[in-house]
């Protein structure tokens, strides 16, 4: 059950990257695009949770987890930030 739950979140997250992209490139608004980026590292979070969880469980990879999430998050305040300027 938890592979199938793993497996989604990253689709998703690859899903609404992909939606947030078409929209950027159709309305070229620049908080489209940093919402992109942010989920297609959310979705590289999810990746590595898949692999951390399910394919390598003898294998820490809490770092790159925690790394990507932040660096996923980071992205979307700094639009955000830019955005309000």
């Amino acid at each position: 059950m938890a592979l199938a739950i793993y497996a989604l979140c990253a689709l998703t997250s690859v899903a609404c990257a992909a939606l947030l992209l078409r929209a950027w490139l159709r309305a070229r608004a620049s908080l489209l695009l940093w919402s992109t980026l942010c989920f297609a590292g959310l979705a590289v979070n999810n990746a590595i949770l898949f692999v951390d969880k399910v394919v390598a469980p003898h294998a820490d990879y809490s770092l790159a987890r925690a790394l990507s999430g932040t660096v996923a998050v980071s992205l979307l305040l700094y639009g955000l930030i830019e955005e309000s300027r």
